[in-house]
């Protein structure tokens, strides 16, 4: 009664597949489980971006050059340095006063040298290089190993972002994976606007709210001449010049919780609207009631894209951005500000864009593939083992709808791989049907009974089955640890299905013959 009501209740996950979307959409929440098509079978986009390696670096130096500023000045006894700590080349450095305070001052800064985590960090690497160069000059290098940490830990950090960002689009199931060491492969069923696709993940997103330098005259921006602490940058509002921003972020990108596009009640025009939290509702309260009357700047990877007049206090912690928006790219923009900004800029090096017509003929060569696979198995089983070739081919047919249901209910995506996995089980299954049977075959040559005969078959072939099925799932367990989008395509149905051909060859095939057994009791078997 369990193996048939286990087998019941997978086959019955597979079910949502045969109905429209719409309708399925109608049905329980746990009901609604499906097998997503992938980017080879409906079609979609393929990304292929490259992290900007000497951004990282850069940022990397400058805070390293921020945290030896600060601890140089915050040192006691004081270390006294001329010309500041600045960034050079590929190092940053200090050049110390005193000759005493060298080696005060290099121990201070071999304190921000952190010991590199995992085999990194057994091995003696380090996460900075702190040396005298001589004449008082102390440089600070970024090993080469500590880089590629960097930029790995970028890496991890660039895909949840570009998850959060691609799943706010609404679409299906987006594979976004590591290649290689600078490189994110991001793929989006059913999205045919790539372009779209990459303005939302390639855009960096950096955000924060700052002054308009309001000092500043237009002749002056126009030449160039900007005092020390502000910055002329382009506005994205149409017939708007750029503008004199102070660098002073009063409030940053980081701080904001929430973001929706909306309309004005007022003009009807799209915006967005935004919620900081504790911290950040704070610093806007403050910014604002003490720059009444003055415009500030919202500012997005160093362009303006609003620059309203503060007309009051704003101390609830929320606002709104307006300008000139479509509503689309107001939509980009709340994705954007919810999801965060990307740690370092990327570069499409790859654009590739998949048909729902190339993905269609994909599907009809699959089920080709697999009808005739399937037709040929059927056909040889049942020429060569009559009644019992019966038996193995409907274990076969629930094998497979078993592996529709785990793949339903895990919402796995199924590529042109994937099927060629599922062909590939179908000869796995009846390969250890072949086994069984030809067990029996041997134990009624021995002269056993027809009843002894199937016991026996069916009790001295599992171990085999077993050994062998035990080597291939270990093969698919590899190909998915090491392989990657296709590959684990193929690794996943095909891992699965040598999990429901173990049970379907060995318990479903038995009790079907069992049942068989009980209701003839045959003298000879049909096989």
């Amino acid at each position: 009664m369990g193996i048939i009501l286990t087998t019941l209740v997978v086959c019955l996950f597979a079910v949502p597949n045969f109905f429209p979307e719409a309708q399925v959409k109608t049905w329980p929440k746990w009901a609604q489980r499906h097998i997503v098509l992938g980017l080879d079978l409906q079609g979609g986009s393929h990304l292929l971006f490259e992290v900007d390696s000497n951004a990282v670096k850069k940022d990397k130096l400058e805070q390293v050059r921020d945290d030896a500023r600060k601890i140089l000045r915050e040192a006691k006894p004081t270390i006294r340095f001329s010309g500041g700590v600045n960034v050079r080349a590929d190092a940053v450095e200090v050049r110390i006063i005193e000759p005493s305070d060298i080696p005060t001052a290099l121990s201070k800064l071999r304190e921000l040298s952190q010991p590199l985590g995992g085999l990194l960090g057994s091995s003696g690497q380090r996460s900075l290089d702190v040396a005298d160069a001589g004449g008082g000059l102390i440089r600070l290098t970024i090993p080469q190993a500590a880089l590629t940490e960097r930029i790995r830990q970028t890496i991890e950090q660039s895909i949840t972002i570009i998850e959060k960002r691609i799943n706010e689009l609404g679409t299906v199931e987006p594979l976004i994976q590591r290649q290689g060491t600078d490189r994110i492969l991001v793929q989006a069923p059913g999205e045919q606007n790539p372009q779209r696709l990459i303005d939302i993940v390639g855009t960096t997103a950096k955000m924060d709210f700052r002054m308009v330098d309001s000092t500043v005259s237009p002749e002056q921006a126009a030449a160039g001449r900007m005092p020390p602490d502000s910055e002329l940058l382009p506005s994205t509002e149409p017939g708007r010049p750029s503008l004199a921003i102070k660098k002073q972020v009063l409030v940053s990108g980081g701080e904001l919780t929430d973001a929706q596009p909306g309309f004005d009640q007022r003009t009807n025009e799209p915006i967005v609207s935004f919620k900081f939290n504790t911290s950040g509702s704070r610093k806007f309260a403050q910014a604002t009631t003490e720059n009444v009357g003055q415009p500030f700047a919202i500012v997005l990877d160093g362009k303006v894209i609003s620059a309203p007049v503060i007309s009051e206090p704003i101390t609830v912690g929320s606002g709104q951005i307006s300008g000139s928006f479509t509503v689309q790219a107001a939509n980009d923009l709340a994705i954007l500000m919810r999801a965060g900004a990307l740690p370092a800029p990327l570069t499409v090096i790859e654009q590739r864009t998949v048909g729902p017509g190339l993905g269609q003929d994909s599907i009809e060569k699959g089920e080709l593939a697999a009808y005739v696979g399937s037709i040929l198995v059927i056909v040889f089983m049942l020429l060569t083992y009559r009644l019992f070739g019966v038996f193995a081919n409907i274990a076969v047919a629930i094998n497979v709808a078993m592996i529709f249901g785990i793949l339903s209910l895990l919402n796995a995506t199924l590529t042109l791989p994937g099927i060629a996995g599922i062909v590939l089980t179908v000869g796995i299954a009846v390969d250890s049907n072949v086994l069984i049977y030809e067990r029996i075959r041997e134990e009624l040559r021995g002269g056993r009974s027809a009843i002894s005969a199937i016991d026996a078959g069916f009790r001295r072939a599992l171990s085999t089955i077993l050994d062998s099925n035990i080597t291939t799932f270990i093969a698919a367990a590899v190909l998915f640890y090491i392989g990657t989008g296709p590959v684990r395509g193929f690794a996943v149905t095909l891992g699965i299905g040598i999990i429901t051909t173990v049970f379907t060859a060995f318990t479903l095939t038995s009790l079907i013959v069992a049942g068989w057994v009980r209701w003839k009791r045959p003298k000879t078997v049909p096989i």
